[in-house]
């Protein structure tokens, strides 16, 4: 398992490999910015008053829009244009713990042949061997944050036992089709005769939309979801999307989930580099790298000793909306990325969490990411997940 580590801020581009567009307003800022153009994060000192706070928003034009529970960190609306600026005054305030822009993220994939229809994954990571030994519980929870996840779809809907929609999207549906896709693969209705199996074979899922119908979302959203979820018994959180700029609040809120017994799994991102990806390269995430079907480095992966782990990622056949999407196949279809490779991960942590009734995340975590098969094309020693051999 990684050390905890600290790192700088790095305030490059966002990722999103293959399919995006034009932001407007209403949606997370351009990527030219990679914040909100008009909010920023703040959080105070423990037991600054009430009257303390108010104060200082007055002082700074500030206007407290959200607050994120569980970590105390407040989401503040402030002039267009001067995230700067105002970040570098609100850290100036002595009861200010810290100031952040909020920075936006996006899902990690990239469109390949929608007609690939073989589920090579599966029987890579030995799914079929695993499910011998255990086919999961509907108990175990886990939360996709993601694009959302179509809500009839016959391979998905029934498995759905929590929706909550953190984005300005009218909708918790999934417009865009990422996190369809990805719920898929961690936990489609297996043995049904219809379309595809998931790793989680009957574990149950949570759909948190914390990316608006564009596929981006702020990290304010996102840290939203990882509270609610782990606030509401996820034991699974799968986060396919990223950033290149590390957070105060993003970490905050993933080191609430791990200390509520919560493994959360994150893609590592696609742009072929070592460069830290959020909030994958925080200690208590697992970083997901992805790998082909001769367990060789996808191209695309990133890599590099802050990864954790690979699994599966080109051309994976999973779920896709049953309607008009942004990404564009239906029901189902083929995508590749290091958002593919992180639900197989996912599923493996669901299945022990089942067969190993009182490992705490710390145990699951650890035997997932020592139950492994070799690989080749990584700078660092770095295993395939392997379910048969995490459930032994």
């Amino acid at each position: 398992m990684k050390r905890r580590l600290i790192f700088s801020l790095l305030l490059i581009g966002v990722l999103l490999s293959g399919v995006t567009g034009g932001v407007a307003l209403a949606q997370p800022g351009d990527k030219g910015q990679g914040h909100a153009p008009d909010q920023i994060l703040v959080k105070f000192l423990a037991g600054t008053p009430e009257k303390v706070k108010s104060d200082v928003h007055g002082r700074q034009g500030g206007m407290v829009v959200d607050v994120i529970s569980g970590i105390d960190v407040q989401v503040v609306k402030i002039p267009e244009n001067k995230v700067g600026e105002k970040v570098r005054a609100y850290k100036g305030e002595a009861a200010v713990e810290f100031a952040e822009p909020d920075y936006v993220a996006e899902a990690v994939l990239t469109p390949s042949d929608p007609h690939f229809g073989t589920q090579w994954g599966m029987v890579k990571i030995q799914a079929p061997e695993a499910w011998n030994i255990t086919q999961g519980s509907s108990a175990i929870k886990i939360a996709i944050l993601d694009t959302g996840i179509d809500q009839n779809h016959e391979d998905l809907a029934a498995k759905i036992v929590a929706n909550k929609n953190f984005t300005t999207s009218r909708s918790v549906d999934d417009k865009y089709g990422h996190g369809t896709h990805v719920a898929g693969i961690a936990a489609a209705i297996t043995n049904n005769g219809k379309g595809v199996a998931g790793v989680g074979f009957t574990s149950s899922l949570m759909n948190g939309k914390v990316l608006g119908d564009t596929g981006s979302g702020y990290y304010s959203w996102i840290a939203n979801g990882v509270i609610w979820a782990a606030d509401n018994g996820a034991k699974v959180i799968n986060m396919s999307l990223g950033g290149g700029s590390s957070s105060s609040t993003l970490e905050n809120a993933v080191d609430y989930a791990w200390n509520k017994g919560v493994v959360l799994v994150a893609a590592a991102g696609n742009s072929n580099t070592d460069t830290f990806f959020y909030p994958a390269a925080y200690g208590n995430c697992t970083a997901v790298a992805a790998t082909d079907q001769n367990d060789a480095k996808a191209s695309f992966s990133n890599y590099g000793a802050w990864v954790d782990i690979a699994a599966p990622g080109v051309s994976i056949y999973s779920t896709m909306p049953n309607h008009k999407n942004r990404i564009g196949i239906l029901n189902y279809g083929s995508l590749s990325g290091t958002s593919m490779a992180a639900p197989h991960v996912a599923g493996v942590a669901a299945l022990v969490f089942a067969a190993k009734t009182g490992w705490t995340n710390g145990e699951v975590r650890t035997r997932v990411e020592a139950s492994v098969d070799p690989t080749t094309g990584f700078s660092t020693t770095i295993g395939r997940v392997n379910a048969y051999k995490a459930v032994q």
